[in-house]
């Protein structure tokens, strides 16, 4: 791995990054914002987006754009839509069958969500109605101050953000109530997970009332048509263990994606244009040492890259950097923000239009193109060692993942391997090769999702935790910044 790397910089913007997103709809705007603040303009998606650099002008300045008035920014692009964004360079000499190299993840996590009428009580207790969001570890939820967080949309259409700090808490039945607790913790998630934040009357505090002053002073719960708010652990990050080894966090699943794409995005587009170097993936495949070269080649990657529609198959121009970090995967992806939606083909083909493709010349591109579907996975737990495959043990601290299926559960295959082995190498970064245990299968992730919809080659590849989809995870911190130089590598032109 490139020396120059700061580990303890990369966790501590890595642990604000955090901090600043404990919602989707907040993750987005967080990302929205760097990139702002690196040059990208954001594009609104009702709006035409003139020819010229892929997205072309900002509507109203066509003929400035097109002319080049603002050349440092004139290739970066960026949409949010809902809580999911999709930024992209278009770097010089980009034509209609150019390629897209697609880092794909995820800005949501497993929680709980706030419910409709949510001020309900008991007892003297004010309770907030929440349904369970994804698959949680519902007992690392108890017994922790919560935040609400998410977004609100007001009777005149305006869309805001709003987070309330630390405000609830799921208690737990004390031991001396429920003396077989430890032998076996079950929870009803209707009646043992209702969080509480306060005492009195039930009309004396409306929780959108408040959620709407902390929006906006002067806004009222009157003025609130609809609300997508969710639970947030209030914990901060933390650096900890042998010589700062560990990190834990909430959200790292999947906010080690989402910010490893981001800053690999921001570092390319911070290097000199790749007009002239990265005439597409050609016979070096990734990098120096890449795919089709010596270092990975001789392993029958061939001169050309990775097979005949792979790596090396659109060669005349170069490729596209995309960061896509698509809402709702721990619900399936099914949403218009989701993997399984239209969301990145829509930008995909407004991008390659701008460009002068036609449906042959996308088609092209798109067989060229590679998306890493990058996602949290599983390091070996060493108190439950007997849940992981015996010959493939993967330790955090040993790198990032590659990750295998049989059944498709992922969307790696050999080329994909070959592709991700090569960034590594040109990283140079240690990788790991994760696969289930058979008597214990795996979830999923949004590669399978992209491969399917695009038809764009998709390898899985994420960071190691413990405790995944608790309100805490954990992982080394060596691995979410070998994953960001490796998706570096992915994005950088070849020569």
């Amino acid at each position: 791995m490139d020396a120059a790397l700061d580990f303890s910089a990369y966790i501590d913007d890595f642990a604000r990054f955090i901090s600043a997103s404990p919602s989707s709809y907040h993750a987005a705007a967080e990302v929205g914002r760097q990139l702002s603040e690196a040059g990208f303009t954001r594009l609104d998606e009702t709006e035409s987006w003139a020819a010229g650099a892929g997205g072309g002008s900002v509507a109203g300045e066509p003929e400035a754009w097109s002319a080049g008035a603002h050349p440092s920014t004139a290739g970066r692009f960026y949409v949010i839509r809902d809580g999911a964004v999709v930024a992209w360079i278009v770097p010089e000499g980009a034509g209609p069958t150019s390629p897209f190299r697609i880092l794909g993840a995820h800005t949501d996590s497993p929680g709980f969500k706030l419910k409709p009428k949510p001020t309900i009580g008991s007892n003297g207790w004010l309770q907030a109605g929440v349904e369970v969001y994804g698959g949680p570890l519902l007992n690392s939820w108890l017994d922790r101050e919560l935040e609400l967080a998410g977004r609100l949309v007001t009777r005149d259409g305006r869309e805001l953000l709003v987070r309330t700090g630390p405000f609830l808490r799921i208690p737990q039945l004390a031991i001396h109530l429920d003396r077989d607790v430890n032998t076996g913790l079950t929870l009803d998630r209707q009646r043992h997970t209702t969080p509480v934040f306060g005492v009195g009357p039930l009309d004396s505090t409306d929780l959108v009332d408040h959620l709407a002053g902390l929006a906006e002073e002067g806004l009222s719960g009157a003025d609130v048509a609809g609300y997508d708010i969710l639970t947030a652990d209030t914990t901060p990050p933390a650096r900890f263990g042998l010589d700062g080894q560990l990190f834990a966090a909430g959200r790292m699943d999947n906010l080690t994606s989402v910010f490893a794409g981001l800053r690999a995005l921001l570092e390319a587009a911070a290097a000199p244009d790749r007009g002239a170097a990265g005439a597409g993936a050609g016979a070096a495949g990734v990098g120096a040492a890449g795919v089709g070269s010596a270092g990975v080649g001789a392993a029958g990657a061939g001169a050309a890259g990775v097979g005949a529609a792979g790596v090396g198959s659109v060669a005349a121009s170069p490729h596209i950097s995309v960061l896509a970090a698509f809402d709702h995967q721990e619900l399936g992806s099914e949403s218009r923000s989701g993997a399984s939606g239209p969301l990145l083909d829509d930008i995909l083909t407004r991008i390659s239009g701008g460009l002068g493709a036609s449906t042959e010349q996308r088609l092209r591109a798109y067989a060229g193109s590679w998306c890493l579907s990058a996602d949290a996975g599983h390091s070996v737990h060493p108190n439950y060692p007997e849940k992981h495959d015996p010959a493939n043990r993967v330790i955090a601290g040993g790198g990032p993942l590659l990750k295998i299926n049989a059944n498709q559960r992922y969307a790696t295959d050999a080329q994909g391997a070959a592709l991700w082995a090569a960034a590594c190498e040109q990283a140079g970064v240690a990788y790991q090769e994760f696969v289930s245990n058979n008597a214990v299968p795996c979830g999923s992730t949004i590669g399978p999702l992209t491969a399917t919809r695009l038809g764009i080659r998709t390898v899985d590849v994420g960071v190691p935790l413990l405790s995944m989809h608790s309100a805490r995870e954990l992982c080394h911190v060596n691995d979410p910044v070998a994953l960001a130089a490796t998706i570096t590598a992915f994005f950088a032109p070849r020569p």
